[in-house]
């Protein structure tokens, strides 16, 4: 018997992809060194955030198509932010590469009690809340404080415990 690869929603978590997480930190790496003069080559963010050099070239190529990054060609080119840290939400560099943040592709559920699928439309309202709060919790952060939070100079994140 064959197994089939086939993803259904419910086998989606609620995460940031690889190529989220890589844009953020190429995004903190240019935060981070902000004040040094001129562009960032790709070459350099690749070497100081250990990420792969030409997946790294597709994510920033997204994230200049996003205006979070502009480029400059030719000898001593490289990339800035397009705008100050501390105006660079982690939700927008999250949306720039992965699309709006959900926890999954669910639909919608029907309104006013009208549901007729065995209740299911209670959890599609579940989900979607769950995706909302994701991405207001995301847009707490900006390139700036997790750059100081980097450096020493801020307060890590607080893990909030909820029994």
């Amino acid at each position: 018997m064959a197994e089939h690869n086939t993803i259904t929603p419910y086998d989606r978590g609620v995460r940031v992809s690889t190529r989220g997480d890589y844009a953020c930190r190429a995004l903190l790496s240019l935060a981070l060194h902000a004040d040094s003069s001129g562009p960032t080559s790709v070459r350099d963010i690749a070497e100081r955030t250990a990420l792969p050099q030409p997946y790294l070239e597709q994510i920033l190529l997204a994230l200049k198509g996003a205006g979070l990054v502009k480029s400059k060609r030719g000898v001593g080119g490289g990339y800035v932010l397009a705008r100050d840290p501390a105006d660079i939400k982690l939700s927008e560099v999250i949306s720039a590469v992965d699309g709006p943040i959900t926890i999954g592709d669910f639909g919608q559920p029907h309104e006013d009690e009208a549901c007729n699928h065995e209740g299911q439309c209670v959890l599609l309202a579940i989900w979607g809340a769950a995706g909302d709060h994701m991405k207001q919790h995301l847009e707490q952060y900006t390139l700036a404080g997790i750059a100081n939070a980097a450096r020493g100079v801020a307060p890590w994140p607080a893990i909030e415990h909820t029994h």
